[in-house]
């Protein structure tokens, strides 16, 4: 996926100087009014990658994204320099998905067949000499990815550190994300908040505002759960599910993080980074005790004996060990 933004002039004379220029080690780029441009030069080189990567270190803001490229091969290498997204955890939502989707766009405009690879990045350790030696070593380990594989896995890699099944993991990916919510979407988490009136409330982001808004509020039995909740497009599904276990009624908070296999990346992205945010809004805004979360990746994932496991896990009982009768005994 693609946002647009191109290589300007400036940022592509100036690559093609790092390119005849030994003495230089890198160049920065940003986006400025819808192009990719040249942020700083990184020089001078010296015969030491590592020693080199010092030279990054005034330029490194907690909150402020980045493209780096590196020469880090020798010059006689055909593809020399690496492309590096930093992406800071703190940095505003926006900014992340815009120098998410633009990535590929750098590397292709200035010739795809100059970068060894593409490393996406979200703190300065990863940019140490200890960083890259990490970085390598797990290389090593993986198969040959395309530069859409690559980022689709950084997507994944976000999501299941937000937390995967029902487990209850804090993402730092999303712990510096705070979305405001809509009034009526905020009114009908609060209406959930007791037995009466609808037990469902889906909420979608609106990505042009990164505004959490209302898609619906339902009162949904449980066997029509996963057919009421969209299928199409990534939800955050709070759900007050009204039920016996061992003769006890029960109504829990769970909330339910669905992201279809066919959203966009950059929803994707967005909705995985921002799920800590819409549970605590729930809980902090809306004054709602969220019992459970589950992540699915569609509503088809999602039923009645799956939810009753996650609340319920059955006890194994051990069996106490029989010790053998001595022989002669009855």
């Amino acid at each position: 996926m693609q946002s647009g933004i191109s290589a300007s002039n400036e940022l592509k004379t100036a690559f093609q100087t790092l390119v005849s220029s030994p003495s230089q080690r890198g160049l920065l780029c940003n986006i400025t009014s819808e192009s990719l441009t040249v942020h700083s030069v990184l020089e001078p080189a010296t015969s030491s990658f590592s020693d080199d990567l010092k030279l990054l270190e005034p330029h490194l803001d907690p909150k402020i994204p980045l493209y780096i490229i590196l020469r880090r091969f020798a010059d006689t290498d055909p593809a020399p320099f690496v492309a590096i997204t930093y992406v800071p955890d703190a940095a505003p939502v926006r900014q992340k998905m815009l120098f998410a989707s633009t990535r590929l766009t750098l590397v292709r405009e200035l010739g795809i067949e100059r970068f060894r690879e593409t490393i996406f990045v979200t703190t300065k350790e990863e940019l140490t000499k200890e960083g890259f030696e990490k970085h390598d070593k797990h290389v090593q380990l993986q198969a040959p990815l395309t530069e859409e594989e690559q980022t689709l896995g950084e997507v994944k890699r976000k999501e299941a550190e937000e937390g995967g099944g029902s487990s209850q993991r804090k993402s730092h990916v999303s712990s510096g994300v705070s979305m405001p919510i809509a009034d009526d979407a905020l009114a009908a988490l609060k209406g959930l908040d007791g037995d009466s009136g609808d037990n469902l409330v889906q909420l979608k982001i609106n990505i042009a505002t990164e505004t959490m808004e209302l898609a619906s509020s339902t009162d949904t039995p449980i066997s029509s759960l996963s057919s009421t909740i969209s299928a199409t497009e990534p939800r955050y599904s709070f759900y007050r599910y009204t039920h016996d276990f061992n003769g006890t009624t029960s109504s829990p908070i769970l909330f339910i993080y669905t992201c279809p296999s066919g959203s966009k990346i950059k929803e994707r992205m967005l909705y995985a980074a921002s799920s800590r945010s819409a549970q605590q809004v729930a809980e902090t805004e809306a004054g709602l005790k969220i019992a459970k979360k589950i992540e699915a990746g569609g509503p088809d994932d999602i039923d009645e004996k799956s939810i009753d496991d996650d609340l319920h896990p059955k006890v194994e009982v051990k069996k106490a060990f029989d010790r053998p009768r001595r022989p002669g005994r009855k």
